[in-house]
This record gives C-alpha cells, structure tokens and sequence, in this order.
C-alpha cells in the first residue's frame, strides 16, 4: 500500500558521525545553537540550523541564512567529512534512553503517498514553517532533518529487523552529549532491500508522529519540481523525503505540559472557585498524574489534582475526548481567555523530558502563575485521531528520544 524506497545516503565518515550528527533544528534556540557549535565546530548545527555562522541581527528567514546552510553541507561534502553510498540502501536506526530502546528504518517515503493520504497526519501546520522548510530544502537541494512516522507492527519485518542487526556491524555507534545512544546498521544486500520493499507493500498507511511541517515542505518541493520538470518520470529523488520508520509499539510519548502567564485577571481564590464549577479538585496532589483525565496543577507553590466532572466533555469523541482538549475547552480557554493556543503569547508549552519540576521554576519564577502537567497521549489515540481524518489540538505529544539530524541525508 505505501512506498518505502532505498536511497543514496549522505552520511559522516565513521569517525566524525559523533561530532557531526546534532539534535535536530527545532529543539534548540539559536542562542543554544551558536554555544553548541563553538563547543563542537562539526556540529550539523550548521546546516539545519545556519544562522549560527551569522551575525545575530541576520532575520531567521533571510535567504542569507539558507544559502549559509547550503554552503555549509558542500564543505561537509568537499573536505570528505560526509560521503554518500554508493548505491540506494536501507538503514536501521536505534536509539537507547534509559531502559527505553526503539529501532526505526531510515529510508524515502513517498510525496504522493501524503498527498493522498496514506501518510496520515494529526496537526495542522502553519504555512510560515512550512515555507521555511522549503526554502531549506530548495536551498540545500537536500532534506537534512528526518520525519519521524510509525505504523501499526509487522511481525515479519521485526523479525528480518532483528536478524540483520544481529548479524551485521554497525556503522555507527555512539552515546550523544545527552546520555542517548545511537546505533545505525546499513543494509545493503539486494535480497533484504527486496524483501523491505515488499513488506512495506502490504503496510495500508504510516502515521506521523513529529515532523509534520517537513512532510509537507518535502511534498510541496515535489509537486514544484514535477510541474516544472518537462521530461517527469516519478523516479527521481525529488518525489521521495526522508523518514525514520518506527513500530509503533516501540514509540515513547510524553506529557506535553503548559504553563500560563497569569490568571485571566482572576484572584487565586476566585480561579480555584471557577475550576471546582468543571473539575474535582484534591489538595496535595502529586506532580505527575496517574493516568488520563487526571491533571495536576501548580498554583502558589502547590500542587493540586484535577479531574473532570462527568458530563463535561464528549467521551466519545477522538479529538474532544483527548486530555489536551478537555484542559483547552473546560479552563484554558473559558477561564484564562487562551481562545488559541497557537499564537496567545501568554501560555507557554513544555515537554515533559523537562519534567515537573521546569513547571515549578517557572511558576515559582514569577514569570508565569500557573502550571498544569498532563498524562501522555497514547499513540493509539494518535492514530485513532489521524483515521479519522481530524486533527489534535496543538502540542498534544511529545515524542523521546529526538532523532539525530546529519546522521543521513537525502540529496535531491
């Protein structure tokens, strides 16, 4: 049903993989980035995220900025810290957190395939980040940061995962800065590249799970290129991005909390009042709920429990029923006036692997006056939302560990 293609890889020689691949461009801040770079001058930093070669007051979106990066991928390639494989191959990818370890295919997927649906999504994107994506992509003429998806497992593909792990070395292997190890495998006999090929025939659709502003980016630069391409034959590299391909009973999804600036001109005993008309609220709560439809809240140095009053939401409902929606529609909009999460400057998002206690510094900073942490989302929920072709509220999930950007690239 999808298409799951093997490709050229450009990749760091085995020696410079653990200085060169970066987290990826979206985790840090430029400032954060412009340190990590002057600590580690190889960091693919400089490629996904290029202002860190230009002066500050450079805007994100001067084309100076992309033009930077794709300076910067040629000097990878030209000084021979980068080489690319001689022939299309797979890869596998698996990364190691804590007790917590998942093993994904690196490969090309299809634009059509999104563009008909059978990558289906979950977010809305925003054409601003869309744009910005292209213009990397159109610039480097390269797709530098993978797009995370999954799919429902194949017994029979964990199976040849396995046995081609086992029996092969791998070419990289190596801890990263933040305790996370990443191990790629190249698979690169025809009869295994075949039989990936073939079981990915019979998988009905894949599901994105973080990057959906970079599948959108690479089919748009796809449809661009096609519709100039006089002699367009469908196999050329521009109608394929790049993705890492996960089981989905091997994803990790954390909470994805939020914290807001203040209270909506409320006192905290006319707020506390307020959320006890649509919430049962505990006292001493613990920072960490225990399971969905429980929220904990940090308010004036104290944790509290809150969990919904029947009949407050539709349980039935995919969207509406998720634990980001009730928050959204039972207190965050009606009694903090956030009406949309995705430009209101006054509520902040926070991934849970920085656990509860940034909810506490930042309230306890004075910079924001309330915190709420949430249950993670289940990647059944996700999927269950993207089948029925609705959409999540924004910052739903939170996906560990972040793939590793420069480990592979795929050059149009």
């Amino acid at each position: 049903m999808v298409t799951v293609r093997p490709f050229s890889g450009l990749r760091p020689v085995k020696e410079l993989a653990e200085k060169i691949a970066s987290p990826p461009y979206d985790v840090l801040d430029s400032i954060e980035a412009r340190a990590a770079v002057l600590e580690n001058p190889l960091s693919f930093l400089k490629v996904v995220k290029p202002e860190v070669d230009l002066d500050p007051a450079v805007d994100l979106y001067d084309q100076k900025v992309y033009e930077q990066g794709a300076l910067n991928l040629r000097g990878f390639m030209e000084r021979g810290e980068m080489i690319q494989d001689k022939k299309p191959i797979f890869y596998f990818y698996r990364q190691i957190m804590g007790d917590h370890s998942q093993v994904g295919l690196v490969a090309n997927v299809s634009a059509e395939d999104y563009a008909n649906n059978l990558i289906k999504k979950h977010e809305f994107t925003r054409k601003v980040k869309e744009e910005d994506r292209i213009r990397h992509i159109e610039t480097q003429n390269a797709q530098c940061g993978p797009v995370f998806l999954t799919y429902r497992d194949v017994p029979e593909f964990d199976t040849l995962q396995k046995v081609i792990c086992s029996q092969t070395d791998p070419e990289y292997d190596f801890e990263s800065p933040d305790g996370i190890r990443h191990t790629l495998w190249l698979v690169t006999e025809d009869d295994e590249i075949a039989a990936i090929e073939r079981m990915f025939r019979d998988v009905p659709s894949l599901y994105v799970a973080d990057g959906h502003h970079r599948s959108a980016a690479g089919t748009i630069v796809a449809e661009r290129r096609r519709n100039s391409n006089d002699h367009h034959t469908g196999h050329e590299e521009y109608n394929y991005f790049l993705a890492v391909i996960f089981p989905k009973s091997q994803m990790k999804i954390l909470a994805y909390n939020r914290v807001v600036a203040d209270l909506n001109g409320n006192s905290e005993d006319e707020f506390m009042q307020k959320i006890r008309l649509k919430f049962n609220v505990t006292d001493n709560a613990v920072p960490t709920p225990g399971s969905r439809k429980q929220y904990s809240m940090y308010l004036g140095g104290k944790w509290y429990g809150l969990e919904p009053l029947a009949g407050s939401f539709p349980s039935s409902d995919p969207v509406k029923g998720l634990d980001a929606s009730i928050l959204q529609e039972n207190l965050l909009n009606p009694l903090l006036g956030i009406d949309d999460p995705r430009t209101s400057e006054r509520i902040k998002f926070v991934g849970g692997i920085r656990g509860t206690g940034e909810l506490e510094r930042l309230v306890d900073s004075g910079k924001h006056k309330v915190a709420f942490s949430l249950f993670p989302t289940s990647i059944d929920q996700l999927i269950e939302v993207a089948r029925s072709g609705n959409v999540m509220p924004p910052k739903s999930t939170w996906f560990e560990p972040k793939l590793r950007s420069g480990m592979v690239v795929h050059l149009l």
